[in-house]
C-alpha cells in the first residue's frame, strides 16, 4: 500500500470511529474482510499454525494475531496502541433545563483541551444497551452523524479578560445546547430509539437501559497545507497507531507470531477490564502459548511496539520543548524515552526499533521532556510491567493533542506503518552478550 492510498482510506477511518466502539468495529469489520477470524472468549479455541484471528473485549478493545505454530521458540511480535481519545461522554441522566433552552450535561473524559470544544459542531455517538420486545439485552452502535448540539461561547463583551484569563468550570461552562424550551420536551431515549429503529424497525418497541455516549465535531478529517502535507482531524490520539497497526498485521506475512493490541481507556489511567491494567492481552497469551514454562520461554523472545503519539515541537511555543529533542511534523516516527519510566523504552529495545526502522528505510526522531516538565504516559509501561517483555514506545508527532482537531504530518502515518511491518517481520529478537 502506498502513502497516498493509506492516507485516503485513513480519513474514512477516522469519520466513521468517533467512539472506541465504533473503531473497533471499523477494525474487525477491515480485519474479517482479510481473513481474520473472530473468536469468543467464552469458547474453546483451536488456533491452527498461519490461522488469522481476532478478538474483543467490551466491545471496544481488540487483539488481532497471526499464529505462526511455534511462538515458544521465536517469540512474538506484539503491536500496541489505544481505541480511546479524551472527549465530553454524556452523564446518565444529562436533560437539563436552563433560562428556556434544554441541554445535555457530560463529564469530562481524559485529559480534555477544553478550549476548543467551544463553538463547534456537536454530534453524539456510543453504544446503547436495549431490552427488546422478548425481554433479551443487546447492544447497538449509535451515532447521529448530524450536527444536533453546541457549546456556545460566552460573548468577549461579557467576559473581557476571556482572552487573558479564562477557567472553565467543568460542571456549569460544558452543557451543551440541544433546542429551545418546547411544548414536546426533548427525550434522549426517544431520541435513541428512533435513530435506531431507522436501521432495525424491531427496535421501535425495546426500551433503552443504559448508554455510553461523548459528543464529537462533525468536520471531517481533512488533508491540510499549502501542499496537503498534513493531516487535520479529531482523535488523531491515538487512532493513527491503531490504523497503522491493523493495516500493518493485515499486510505482513506471517513468519512469527505477530499481534495488535488495541486497548480502551488508556486516556483515563487503564484501570478497567478492557484496558491495560485488566487481563485481556494476559488471557490471550495464555490461550496462545500455553503452560507457563513456555509463556516465560516466548516472552523472554519477545518485543512490545507501543504506539501512541508524540509531542512535536510548536514553533509558536518551542521553549516548551527540549532543544535536542524537538520532532517535527513529516519528520518521521518518534522515538519517547523517559528516565523515570512513563515510557518503557530502554537501550536495548531502542537499538531494535532504530533496526527496524533502517530496514525499512525511514527516519526516526527522538522526544524527551525538558527536565523541568512532566510528560505523558502510554500503555508500553503497564504491558512491559505486567509481562516482563521487552517494550518500546514510539509514535507519531502532532500538534495541539488531546484538542477537539489535531494535527499530524502525512508522511509520519506512512513511515509509522513501514516501521512497524519490519518490525513484525523481523524473525529474531536479541542482541548478543
Amino acid at each position: 500500500m502506498d502513502q497516498s492510498t493509506l492516507n485516503s482510506a485513513l480519513l474514512a477511518f477516522l469519520d466513521r470511529s468517533p467512539t472506541p466502539f465504533h473503531a473497533t468495529a471499523n477494525m474487525v469489520a477491515a480485519l474479517s474482510a482479510s481473513g481474520f477470524e473472530i473468536l469468543d472468549e467464552r469458547e474453546r479455541w483451536q488456533l491452527r499454525a498461519e490461522g488469522r484471528y481476532l478478538v474483543t473485549r467490551n466491545g471496544s478493545s481488540l487483539i488481532a494475531f497471526t499464529y505462526a505454530g511455534n511462538p515458544t521458540a521465536q517469540g512474538l511480535r506484539l503491536v500496541g496502541a489505544h481505541t480511546d481519545s479524551p472527549c465530553l461522554k454524556l452523564k446518565p441522566h444529562p436533560e437539563i433545563l436552563s433560562q428556556h433552552y434544554e441541554q445535555l450535561s457530560a463529564e469530562v473524559y481524559g485529559g480534555v483541551l477544553l478550549n476548543p470544544w467551544f463553538d463547534r459542531d456537536l454530534s453524539l455517538a456510543g453504544r446503547v444497551t436495549l431490552t427488546r420486545a422478548d425481554g433479551t439485552l443487546c447492544n447497538r452502535l449509535v451515532d447521529f452523524r448530524t450536527p444536533i448540539a453546541i457549546i456556545p461561547s460566552l460573548a468577549i463583551h461579557l467576559d473581557r479578560e476571556a482572552n487573558e484569563h479564562h477557567s472553565i468550570n467543568k460542571q456549569t461552562a460544558l452543557p451543551a445546547l440541544i433546542q429551545g424550551k418546547s411544548a414536546t420536551a426533548f427525550d434522549l431515549k426517544r431520541a435513541l430509539l428512533h435513530n435506531l429503529s431507522a436501521n432495525d424497525p424491531a427496535l421501535e418497541s425495546a426500551g433503552v437501559e443504559a448508554f455510553e455516549l461523548c459528543f464529537y465535531d462533525t468536520q471531517p478529517a481533512r488533508l491540510i497545507g499549502w501542499h496537503e502535507e498534513y493531516l487535520a482531524s479529531a482523535r488523531l490520539d491515538n487512532l493513527i497507531s491503531c490504523y497503522a497497526g491493523f493495516c500493518a498485521l493485515r499486510d505482513t506475512p506471517a513468519e512469527v507470531t505477530q499481534l495488535l493490541v488495541c486497548n480502551d481507556h488508556e486516556e483515563v489511567g487503564s484501570g478497567s477490564t478492557s484496558g491495560a491494567r485488566g487481563n485481556f492481552l494476559e488471557s490471550v497469551l495464555q490461550r496462545i502459548l500455553g503452560n507457563q514454562e513456555d509463556r516465560a520461554r516466548a516472552m523472554a523472545r519477545s518485543m512490545l511496539i507501543s504506539t501512541d503519539n508524540a509531542h512535536a515541537i510548536h514553533p509558536n511555543f518551542a521553549e516548551r520543548h527540549d532543544p535536542n529533542h524537538a520532532p517535527i511534523l513529516n519528520g518521521g516516527p518518534v522515538l519517547k524515552t523517559n528516565a523515570n519510566q512513563s515510557y518503557a523504552t530502554n537501550s536495548e529495545s531502542a537499538a531494535i526499533l532504530q533496526h527496524a526502522a533502517r530496514q525499512a528505510g525511514i527516519p526516526l526522531q527522538a522526544f524527551v521532556a525538558r527536565a523541568d516538565m512532566g510528560c505523558g504516559s502510554t500503555i508500553g509501561p503497564l504491558a512491559a510491567t505486567r509481562l516482563g517483555i521487552a517494550t518500546v514506545d514510539v509514535g507519531v508527532p502532532t500538534f495541539a493533542m488531546h484538542s477537539i482537531r489535531e494535527l499530524a504530518g502525512v508522511a509520519d502515518v506512512f513511515s509509522l506503518y513501514r516501521i512497524l511491518q519490519a518490525f513484525l517481520a523481523m524473525p529474531e529478537i536479541s542482541i548478543a552478550s
